[in-house]
């Protein structure tokens, strides 16, 4: 879902990083509000859990393979607005360093997975889980890991045939049938994780001071 340079047009990666900028530090700016003694270290290692489990991949059909987005992970550990700084951060040094998704393309990645994909899973992760009940925690933070990822590939999807780089017909199912699968392997993954800080460390998990974090 890393998109290249050369597959967007000027005018669309150019808007996206117009968009991802303002979200991006809009969200620092939420987060810095919030930020706690136990934020900041949470930030750094989640950060570098996601960024080295990205790494991972597991195979989906036909030689396919996905990997954990982690946006809904972040955000509900530490809040839609810290998930999304810190998937951010993840994506721009992935994109420097290992040329994992183009220079030019980051503004659509860091829109559809680190904005997005963060702030609209823990959205749906919110309405599930609108108590403190465990089982309805683990069960809206798989729905929300499924459905983050599946949003992200509608955007690339939706950016790329805005790009005139294929056909929306045929890209926008295509992306979405494989990261429906893929979300699947997400939800498993993150729910399970979710799970073990729920029996071991349930204080780490984000705690919004109303019911809807705005």
């Amino acid at each position: 879902m890393h998109i290249p340079d050369g597959f967007l047009s000027t005018e669309t990666w150019a808007a996206a990083w117009v968009v991802s900028a303002g979200a991006v530090g809009y969200s620092v700016k939420r987060t810095s509000r919030v930020l706690k003694d136990r934020t900041i270290p949470l930030m750094g290692v989640l950060s570098a859990f996601i960024f080295a489990a990205q790494m991972v991949n597991f195979p989906v059909m036909g030689g396919t393979s996905g990997h954990l987005l982690g946006g809904v992970l972040a955000a509900v550990l530490l809040g839609p607005y810290a998930g999304a700084t810190a998937l951010a951060c993840v994506l721009t040094f992935q994109c420097l360093v290992f040329q994992d998704g183009g220079l030019t393309a980051l503004g659509a990645n860091i829109f559809n997975m680190a904005v997005a994909g963060t702030v609209g899973g823990y959205g749906v992760y919110r309405m599930i889980a609108r108590t403190s009940d465990k089982r309805a925690v683990v069960v809206g933070t798989a729905v929300a890991s499924w459905f983050s990822v599946v949003l992200a590939s509608v955007l690339c999807a939706l950016e790329l045939a805005a790009s005139k780089t294929a056909p929306v017909g045929v890209v926008l199912p295509a992306m979405v049938g494989v990261h429906a699968l893929i979300g699947v392997g997400e939800a498993v993954i993150t729910g399970a994780i979710v799970a073990t800080v729920l029996k071991t460390r349930p204080d780490l998990l984000y705690k919004p001071k109303s019911s809807v974090e705005v």
